[in-house]
């Protein structure tokens, strides 16, 4: 991202987006909040990229750069927040469980011009409080530094269905496997069955958003059997990937 967009103010609006679609790297000098009420989004920044289907919302903080991709028919629903109201105090983007009233509250809260009206005060402030008790999820997936760990990740990012080991990896890189989990622990912060599971998490929300079967998704993001991929996936998200995109 070398060419950075300065948006002053954080919008809250509406926006729809075509499956594909992107919204090249900027940043605001105020908080967003991020929500796709249908469709699936990812944002991405230098550390990493954070997705989230319609159960989820993405918190940016002022002044981060980021970029935003669509997949599947996006309704994006973005709030601002002034730099100092920070409900969640949080530093780095985060994504965040959306319960129904959230959802509601939030497209509510986007689907009107007249945001100083005081019934959009009152609705604001009852957003604020759902946020603050909204729970934080583990659906990031952070970009290595390390250029050697990079060539690891990146020949899993081309195939996520990649079932190779870390040694034999580590063979077509020149690097021992043991170097190799040094690095996802101390570069990424997980180990490496737990960035390649992200990874195929990651890479199954967009596959369920371009309305791929199951049995596939599961086929193309590397687990053993359909059935073991409903198990992981409704571990993760709390329901089965069937129900996901309904």
């Amino acid at each position: 991202m070398t060419e950075v967009r300065h948006e002053p103010i954080a919008p809250t609006r509406t926006q729809r987006l075509a499956s594909g679609a992107e919204i090249d790297a900027h940043r605001h000098d105020e908080h967003q909040i991020v929500y796709a009420g249908r469709g699936l989004l990812s944002v991405t920044t230098s550390a990493g990229s954070w997705v989230a289907p319609a159960t989820r919302a993405i918190w940016v903080p002022a002044g981060t750069v980021h970029a935003h991709q669509a997949h599947g028919d996006l309704e994006l629903h973005l709030v601002g927040l002034p730099a100092w109201e920070n409900p969640l105090r949080l530093d780095a983007p985060t994504v965040l469980a959306v319960s129904p009233l959230l959802r509601e509250l939030i497209i509510a809260y986007t689907g009107t011009d007249d945001d100083g009206a005081p019934e959009m005060t009152r609705l604001r402030a009852v957003l604020l409080d759902q946020l603050r008790i909204s729970v934080q999820q583990p659906l990031h997936l952070p970009t290595p530094n390390n250029p050697v760990l990079r060539r690891v990740c990146d020949l899993l990012h081309d195939d996520p269905s990649d079932s190779r080991t870390l040694s034999e990896l580590g063979r077509e890189v020149g690097a021992s496997d043991r170097t190799l989990s040094r690095l996802f622990s101390n570069d990424l912060g997980m180990t490496f069955p737990q960035w390649r599971t992200q990874l195929r998490l990651h890479h199954s929300l967009v596959l369920l958003a371009e309305k791929t079967p199951v049995t596939k998704v599961a086929n193309r993001c590397g687990w053993s059997s359909t059935s073991a991929f409903i198990d992981v996936f409704r571990r993760a998200f709390g329901h089965t990937p069937g129900t996901h995109s309904r």
